[in-house]
């Protein structure tokens, strides 16, 4: 297991066992790419309410959860997608849907340009194009891309199959590379996008630290 990926599943068994300061470190690791998710799936005016309502339900069910980091961010990505769907739902909208399922058949690779391309890229930049993709090319890139899920798990939180995720993540960076292309200028210079895991943090522990009330979002 990678450096980060094992302090942030520490950092989730001390968050279980009530660690707040673990917890913290687990929303900061995650937060912001969920925060992306949430926003080409509900619009940026809406995205920090129904994130922090998914972070509520993350630290109400944490200690139901099993798994290492990996399995953790499909987790949380998985309850951002739902509050975002019951969000649209109660909002009268349905999310634009693009292209028919039953035509990602294939097992395709990304693009090596594409994801070139993407790395040129802001964050908010690459989410902003992101936003124009059809909403299954859009959620697959960014859980493959910025969330930095496998195939599998992206597969599981999606509830589709990895050949159909892997497909639809070829595509849409394909037609990111397409929109980079018709818009250079607008790349140039802009740093670059931050790799799916999170810097190193110092380690947590939940040695002599009592949870005793519920964790907020001020408390993140």
């Amino acid at each position: 297991m990678l450096g980060d990926d094992a302090e942030l599943t520490a950092a989730v068994l001390a968050a279980q066992a009530g660690d707040e300061t673990a917890f913290r470190t687990v929303y900061r690791a995650v937060h912001p790419r969920l925060l992306g998710y949430v926003r080409t799936l509900v619009g940026d005016p809406d995205a920090e309410d129904v994130a922090s309502e998914s972070w509520l339900q993350i630290a109400r069910d944490l200690e139901r959860f099993t798994g290492d980091a990996d399995r953790f961010r499909g987790w949380a990505a998985r309850i951002a997608r739902n509050r975002a769907l019951d969000h649209i739902r109660m909002r009268g909208r349905r999310p634009a849907i693009g292209g028919d399922e039953t035509e990602l058949t294939g097992k395709a690779a990304e693009s090596d340009t594409a994801v070139e391309a993407i790395e040129s890229l802001s964050t908010g930049s690459t989410l902003s194009l992101i936003a124009q993709l059809p909403q299954d090319q859009a959620e697959a890139v960014v859980l493959r891309v910025v969330m930095g899920l496998d195939a599998k798990t992206a597969a599981e939180t999606l509830g589709k199959r990895p050949g159909a995720v892997r497909t639809a993540a070829h595509r849409g960076l394909k037609r990111l590379a397409e929109l980079l292309g018709a818009d250079a200028e607008s790349v140039g210079g802009l740093g670059a996008l931050p790799p799916p895991r999170e810097p190193r943090s110092r380690a947590v522990t939940s040695a002599g630290v009592t949870h005793t009330r519920a964790r907020t979002q001020k408390d993140m």
